[in-house]
């Protein structure tokens, strides 16, 4: 009972501020002082250049734009701070500096978006700060922001409000503002390294190059039924055999599965494509590059997650998964020749598998029951089972692995690479083999995509490939707990209306 006439009682106070809010604004528009007819401020500064250099800009007039976010003393001299892009900065204002304007000012509401000029100081306590002299409301805020020692700590409303996310907790703005540099820093790096960015259909008849389910709309002007994008892998590899030899391309890509801290069902993949090199070119170019963007956006090669330090800067670790499995649950693989072995081994060590699954199925249950929590340093997990890999090339000295590697960091996958697979006589045989899981019923499996299988005859040359998960990659360099700490939108639940 006290706990409903509690909330009676906020949502009365609610209303009486959203009331109040309303009638300045009407008060503001009826005496021709619209501040939604603004339509720009000339501002020379953003706040950090001031505080952060402050001997140049002692006794400078400057005009800054922002937020603002509190308001100290009603008499005739108030506090304030004004939050822009760059951080806060203290205003200081003055009924006799102000003079007429004064009593308007005190009138604003924290939320309210203003333009200030005035001469830089610093007070008697030592605060940088700004002396008023004029000041523009920009736009009114009608809905206050939450309080002030309580902040936005409630998640769900963080990520469907992140507006008020990102005005309230400043880490929010750090993290997506390290975010760009990190997608910056690697189209950078990888345009240096002679590599052309393109832009594939995220809407597909196929979609392959990967183990998912994909979203399924139907396109009314031809009458087809499509799906988004669950990879940029076929496509990119049409361009290899188009000739462009290097390419890369960052965008978001789709699959119908569930939500936890590391999935999301649209995120942001990274592929790229390099003629005339293999897996282990692959290798190579993910260390240079990882360790390249830490030191870039981090100042270091060192990053912490969750309290835990893994270093870049030494040479990555690479182990067969059969080599993993062997040392994380004493089962060697080597040693099993038969499916009627696994089957038995997994048994034996309580691993779960269907009756669909094949000998080297059963190796990756493993890995991933047994090795993949263990891999902290950054480790290259090499020489997958071809059951698992239709897109890879064979081990000529061994063809029931392939040349791929998966990019372990804190335990998760953060990478898959593979020397491609260019012969479309076996890739075929891979296709059917996938299409008889779908008839099985597993739904991730792929489906012959003819078209890809035309550009394969047509001849693709030796090509390595790898895809990067940008959000995890983003989750380790800025110590965020979750994938959707590092998504501006993250994919919610709609609200009951």
């Amino acid at each position: 009972m006290q706990e409903q006439q509690k909330t009676h009682e906020t949502e009365t106070d609610l209303n009486e501020i959203l009331r109040v809010r309303r009638e300045k604004l009407a008060d503001l528009q009826n005496a021709g002082r619209d501040p939604f007819c603004e339509v720009k401020y000339d501002r020379t500064h953003h706040a950090a250049q001031i505080t952060s250099d402050f001997e140049s800009f002692e006794g400078q007039t400057v005009s800054i734009a922002g937020r603002l976010m509190s308001k100290r003393g009603m008499g005739k001299v108030m506090f304030c701070d004004l939050a822009d892009l760059s951080g806060k900065i203290q205003l200081f204002v003055k009924k006799d500096m102000l003079e007429d304007a004064y009593d308007d000012f005190k009138k604003l509401d924290i939320g309210d978006i203003i333009g200030v000029k005035g001469e830089v100081f610093k007070t008697k306590t030592e605060e940088i700060s700004i002396k008023v002299t004029e000041y523009t409301l920009l736009s009114k805020s009608l809905v206050p922001l939450p309080e002030k020692f309580h902040g936005l700590t409630n998640t769900d409303i963080r990520y469907r409000q992140r507006y008020v996310d990102l005005i309230m907790n400043p880490e929010v703005k750090d993290t997506f503002i390290k975010r760009s540099k990190i997608i910056a820093t690697i189209r950078n790096y990888l345009n240096s390294q002679g590599f052309l960015e393109v832009e594939t259909p995220m809407l597909v008849s196929n979609a392959g190059g990967a183990a998912a389910r994909p979203f399924e709309t139907h396109f009314n002007a031809l009458d087809e039924d499509f799906k988004l994008r669950i990879s940029l892998e076929l496509y990119l590899k049409r361009l290899i055999v188009g000739g462009l030899e290097r390419v890369y391309e960052i965008g978001r890509v789709f699959r119908n599965e569930g939500l936890d801290t590391r999935h999301n069902p649209e995120f942001t993949l990274m592929e790229l494509y390099q003629a005339y090199t293999d897996y282990h070119g692959m290798m190579d170019l993910t260390e240079n590059l990882y360790r390249h963007i830490a030191q870039e956006v981090l100042g270091t090669t060192k990053i912490v997650y969750n309290g835990i330090e893994m270093d870049l800067g030494k040479p990555f670790e690479r182990i067969t998964m059969v080599d993993a499995v062997k040392k994380y649950a004493g089962v060697d693989f080597n040693e099993i020749h038969t499916l009627e072995e696994a089957r038995a081994i997994a048994k034996e060590h309580h691993v779960e598998f269907e009756d669909r699954h094949q000998k080297g199925d059963i190796l990756s249950l493993f890995f991933e029951q047994f090795a993949e929590e263990h891999l902290i340093q950054p480790t290259f997990v090499m020489d997958h089972p071809i059951e698992i890999s239709p897109l890879t090339k064979k081990k000529p000295e061994n063809p029931e692995y392939v040349e791929r590697f998966e990019f372990f960091m804190n335990g998760w996958e953060m990478a898959n690479a593979y020397s491609e697979l260019n012969d479309p006589i076996d890739q075929r045989e891979r296709f059917r083999a996938q299409e008889a899981l779908l008839a099985q019923g597993d739904e991730e499996a792929n489906t012959t995509d003819e078209d890809f299988m035309n550009a394969l005859e047509i001849g693709m040359p030796p090509t390595g490939g790898i895809g990067f998960g940008i959000d995890r990659m983003c989750m380790l360099l800025t110590d965020s707990a979750a994938i959707r700490d590092v998504l501006l939108f993250p994919t919610m639940k709609t609200l009951n209306k």
